[in-house]
């Protein structure tokens, strides 16, 4: 687009998007799925939500058929968006994603093809040929270079945690740098909750298996509200790390993870701290058009679609539905 992008630039695809709404998947849609007498019924059910026929399918194919509903959806969005950087943030995560993937299935010998994505910003079939050549020139210089380094430490050390550090580090500076390059306050704030929410969650994490401090400084990502070492020191100290998360949205999750860190159930933590992004992007709802709306879509769809495979998985493997119900994340549709 030429000249200046402002609010209305976005008036088109926020409408668009709008139409879109009544057909995601709702609490009472949800509710209809567990409450299914068997997986196909309840796959049936969502072909409402504009889902293809998952009935009969196994775990690979509904990963794969709800891996290429997004990426239908996002290139729906890439079409009609004047800045297609803000889908980029979001698509950046199967980038990474895509990198872990070929990075463990290598080193544990195994085939996991069905795991990876096609919704990244690199094409699969470029990102996999990338990496079977061991040439990641056709890649982004910052995940060419973080997928170097994984992939050395792996080999180095056999620690696939280890390796997840240097991608998700890099991952989390990527998202920031590419949203820093737009005028979206919104989207900022988004970016520096999520790396929040990944900081509290690797404290938790780190102080539940007894590792030391060395090895959360390792774990924990700048560019988020609160320091990473401040965040550190905290999680070690006599006053732990909840008093940092007081004035946050992370305050609930916090106090939840400092219960699952002393023997508390880890699945309300997790749970919770989904539940903070959710209510972000709930709030963008008020918003006619312009970019929050578009960018509050991404993150609704996103959720309808981790739901959307809890529900399926679950019901394919016999999980009874109230357990199934309890893990699943708040719906902002």
């Amino acid at each position: 687009m030429s000249g200046r992008i402002t609010d209305y630039s976005y008036l088109f695809l926020s409408s668009a998007l709008r139409a879109k709404e009544p057909k995601m998947l709702t609490k009472d849609r949800m509710d209809r799925m567990l409450d299914a007498p068997s997986f196909d019924e309840a796959a049936k059910l969502l072909m409402d939500c504009g889902y293809p026929d998952m009935s009969g399918m196994d775990a690979g194919g509904i990963e794969k058929a709800l891996s290429a509903h997004r990426a239908e959806a996002f290139e729906e969005i890439r079409a009609l968006i004047p800045e297609s950087a803000i889908l980029e943030v979001f698509s950046l995560k199967y980038d990474y994603h895509n990198a872990k993937v070929l990075i463990k299935a290598e080193s544990a010998d195994v085939d996991g093809k069905y795991l990876l994505s096609v919704s990244g910003n690199v094409p699969l079939e470029v990102f996999v040929d990338a990496y079977h050549a061991g040439d990641y020139s056709p890649l982004p210089e910052k995940l060419a270079k973080a997928l170097d380094e994984a992939k050395s430490i792996i080999n180095r050390t056999e620690n696939p945690q280890l390796a997840d550090f240097v991608l998700d580090k890099a991952y989390f500076a990527e998202m920031k740098e590419l949203s820093e390059k737009l005028y979206s306050p919104f989207l900022t704030d988004y970016v520096r909750l999520a790396i929040d929410g990944a900081n509290l969650r690797a404290t938790v994490r780190t102080l539940r298996i007894g590792r030391d401090i060395d090895f959360l400084r390792n774990a924990l990502i700048s560019g988020g509200s609160i320091d990473a070492g401040e965040l550190a020191e905290a999680a070690f100290s006599d006053i732990g790390f909840a008093p940092l998360f007081e004035t946050t949205p992370y305050k609930d999750a916090a106090l939840l993870g400092a219960e699952a860190v002393n023997g508390g159930r880890l699945t309300e933590f997790e749970k919770e701290c989904d539940n903070v992004l959710t209510r972000f992007f709930g709030g963008a709802g008020y918003t006619t058009f312009g970019a929050q709306p578009v960018i509050a879509y991404i993150a609704a769809l996103e959720n309808e679609i981790t739901a959307a495979r809890m529900i399926l998985t679950g019901k394919l493997s016999g999980v009874d539905p109230s357990l199934i119900r309890e893990r699943l994340r708040d719906i902002s549709a």
